[in-house]
């Protein structure tokens, strides 16, 4: 999918946030509070990437997770706002999905912190 279908296909919002490393505002995405069962898909591309099994509460106003599926994520280095973090991207087609801090509470020590506007949830079946 090139950029002007990319463009097209997406909220105004939801281009900002996946395609111009945005963030939305905390505590007002879809997701954050969703309970249901199912997978996590990119936005753009539809690629798997978390589990809702990874979910997690964590006071921060976005959705959280501790791990990502197997190669869904690529993490680099982001530099922007005076800040050095690493951000998530989506490893199919370069989105831009959040950050990764290493304070989570679980055994991996991670949380993914994740923009609800860059996320498709996929229901379980059954």
């Amino acid at each position: 999918m090139n950029e002007p279908d990319i463009k097209r296909k997406l909220t105004p919002e939801e281009y900002r946030v996946l395609r111009e490393k945005g963030t939305e505002a905390p505590f007002s995405g879809e997701l954050l509070y969703d309970k249901r069962t199912g997978t996590y898909r990119c936005k753009v591309c539809g690629a798997d990437l978390f589990s809702s099994s990874a979910k997690f509460e964590s006071g921060t106003g976005w959705p959280s997770f501790d791990k990502a599926l197997p190669d869904a994520v690529e993490l680099t280095e982001d530099k922007s706002h005076g800040m050095v973090r690493t951000e998530v991207i989506c490893r199919n087609c370069r989105s831009h999905l959040g950050h990764v801090f290493d304070d989570g509470p679980t055994s991996t020590g991670k949380r993914y912190c994740l923009n609800s506007v860059c996320l498709d949830l996929e229901e379980a079946k059954g």
